[in-house]
């Protein structure tokens, strides 16, 4: 069955996601550790904040 596709296939969304792009390549983990770095310093920040009043 040489003609059937998926929808996806046929509208090109997947060869979407195969495009190569000009933007800046990160590793997931990278992003990942960075939220969570992020997320912890202001937590500490508002918790020192909350305190000090």
């Amino acid at each position: 069955m040489p003609g059937l596709g998926s929808p996806q296939t046929q509208a090109g969304v997947l060869s979407f996601y195969d495009a190569q792009t000009k933007g800046p390549k990160m590793n997931p983990k990278v992003v990942l550790i960075a939220v969570a770095v992020f997320s912890f310093a202001v937590l500490v920040i508002d918790h020192f904040l909350y305190y000090a009043a």
